[in-house]
């Protein structure tokens, strides 16, 4: 997920004496969300405080949040290679708690008391408000999240990780606050029924929704935003494809969201059955997906980003070190401890977000997936890493240096051209004293300045980095190889 600042806003000119609608303005509509947040909140606390009583209530949200940080955090894992926004995650996360929540409860309510009138049938329509009812709103509740973000935050809505961790985190923050009303109800049906210890209807409930399913919801959800993801890497000349695929993901999210309210309806051990037969697997299968994602996402950045090496623009030590989380990890915890504090880690955790951008909009381009303002956007992320290379730079050459395996030097380094440097290293990895660059690439020790002699070489513009004519790719897409090998047999910079 891309961290980058959100689409521009009209801003008419100067003088041009016209000024944009007042609902156009950012913080109106900053404000308008927040308020219908804010307001859905208050209504699910009052309703759910109702239903449950104030200790119920208490309780409740004692025991429902136990399983929120873990959730969190495993989605927030997945989500590191190219770390999004925190407000799109604070949005999603209070979105499924406040107001997909509240829609749930009461269009859930509704129903299931029309069905009860109509047909004078309350078990009946009990069954069939879990088992139809509720998987449909409550994941087209949850789904409006998804497609927001989707619609309004593009820039940062890339592949299908992005859909992953916003419908994860939606669906989070959604089981939140149901496993309050859960809990809350099932403590007050104790107090009334003298229910203690684990044989209490509070230990029943808490052991299924908290110990065995946290994941029920994410689950569900995850299958939406996984088709929003897929969407979100088909082209704009594939419009039914970014239809239906959102739309069939929903479909399924509903599907499986059925089968397991209503696994209580399939005997006395329904619930076990289900639970085994298809709720493990698909979560090991989601969860398989989701890594394999990520690692792909890594595999991606080791492989675009060797073109804008020899442009210039980024260091040869850079591609493998961003292509490792291992090696970023270093690279951070170095500017922390040597180039500055907290503010060096944090323009180097900047650095790796946005080199991570780069090259996802390099991969999206030369598949014709990138849209028109791909050219722009490589020049604001070319010019963002630009600022931030004197720290970054040198915390990557040394996560490289630590990461990279090195290999054993022998006599045979001088039949490639390789004589040893007096550390035992072959020259082709040597490090010239002012930042570690690898002298076989032609660096100079100055960050900035291409080598004339290379062969994307330019003279360095008036403002420092490689210039590259308007309205073009600063690396056409046709030369996407790496950096000459120093060995034909290892590449320390590549894992």
């Amino acid at each position: 997920m891309a961290i980058s600042p959100p689409y521009p806003s009209y801003s008419p000119g100067r003088g041009s004496g016209t000024h944009p609608h007042w609902w156009q303005r950012r913080w109106v509509r900053y404000g308008a969300l927040i308020t219908l947040l804010a307001l859905s909140g208050l209504v699910i606390l009052a309703l759910v405080r109702r239903q449950t009583g104030t200790e119920g209530f208490l309780v409740g949200l004692g025991l429902a949040v136990l399983p929120v940080p873990w959730l969190l955090a495993a989605f927030r894992w997945l989500d590191r290679v190219e770390p999004g926004p925190w407000r799109n995650l604070v949005f999603a996360f209070a979105w499924g708690a406040c107001a997909a929540a509240l829609i749930a409860i009461v269009a859930n309510s509704f129903a299931t008391k029309w069905i009860a009138t109509s047909t004078a049938d309350p078990a009946g329509a009990d069954t069939l408000g879990a088992t139809v009812i509720a998987p449909v709103v409550e994941e087209s509740a949850k789904a409006a999240a998804v497609l927001l973000v989707f619609l309004f935050r593009r820039r940062d809505f890339t592949g299908i990780v992005d859909g992953v961790v916003i419908a994860g985190v939606t669906a989070t923050g959604f089981a939140f606050t149901e496993n309050i009303l859960y809990l809350g109800t099932a403590f007050g049906t104790d107090q009334l029924t003298g229910g203690r210890g684990i044989a209490s209807v509070t230990a029943a409930t808490f052991f299924v929704r908290v110990v065995m399913s946290p994941f029920a919801h994410p689950l569900f959800t995850v299958l939406t935003g996984i088709g929003f993801g897929v969407a979100a890497l088909s082209t704009e000349r594939r419009p039914a494809r970014r239809l239906l695929v959102p739309l069939g993901g929903l479909l399924l999210a509903m599907g499986m969201h059925a089968l397991w309210n209503g696994s209580a309806a399939f005997g006395q051990f329904g619930f076990l059955a289900v639970y085994a037969a298809f709720m493990v697997p698909a979560f090991g299968l989601l969860t398989w997906l989701a890594v394999w994602t990520r690692q792909r996402e890594l595999r991606t950045v080791r492989e675009e980003l060797p073109a804008y090496v020899r442009a210039g623009w980024l260091g040869p030590a850079e591609p493998f070190a961003l292509g490792s989380m291992r090696a970023r990890r270093a690279a951070r915890d170095h500017a922390r401890r040597h180039l500055g504090g907290r503010p060096a880690a944090r323009a180097v955790a900047q650095y790796e977000a946005y080199a991570t951008s780069l090259a996802f909009l390099r991969h999206r381009g030369r598949r014709g997936r990138a849209g028109a303002g791909a050219v722009a956007r490589e020049r604001e992320l070319l010019a963002e890493l630009w600022r931030r290379r004197e720290v970054a730079r040198p915390a990557l050459e040394h996560a490289a240096r630590t990461v990279a395996p090195v290999p054993r030097v022998t006599a045979h380094w001088a039949r490639y051209g390789y004589p040893a440097a007096p550390s035992g290293r072959p020259a082709a990895y040597g490090h010239p004293a002012t930042y570690g660059y690898p002298a076989a690439y032609g660096q100079p020790t100055a960050y900035g300045q291409p080598n004339p002699a290379a062969p994307y070489g330019q003279p360095a513009p008036p403002h420092g980095h490689p210039a590259t004519p308007q309205g073009t790719w600063a690396v056409p897409y046709g030369d996407a190889s790496g950096p000459p090998e120093p060995h034909p047999q290892h590449n320390p910079y590549r894992s």
